[in-house]
C-alpha cells in the first residue's frame, strides 16, 4: 500500500491570525513548538486530537487546516 502526505496551512493560518507564532500556537494547542514546526514542515503528521485542536485555535474547520495527497 502506497504511502499519502498529510499537507496542511499552518504557516498561512497564522499569518492570517495577526502573525501568531509557533511558540503561541504551541501553547494554545498543548504542543511543543518543535511539534508544530515538524507539522508545518509536513515531516510530522499530527494526531487526529492535536490535528482538531489546531482547527479550532485558528476557529476553522479541521478541512481548511489539513487534507491527504495520496
Amino acid at each position: 500500500m502506497a504511502k499519502g502526505k498529510v499537507r496542511n496551512r499552518i504557516r498561512e493560518l497564522r499569518t492570517i491570525h495577526g502573525g501568531l507564532t509557533q511558540s503561541q500556537l504551541a501553547e494554545m494547542v498543548g504542543a511543543t513548538r518543535q511539534t508544530i514546526i515538524a507539522i508545518e514542515q509536513e515531516k510530522y503528521a499530527p494526531s487526529l486530537e492535536l490535528a482538531f485542536r489546531i482547527a479550532n485555535a485558528f476557529g476553522v474547520p479541521f478541512e481548511e487546516v489539513f487534507s491527504f495527497e495520496p
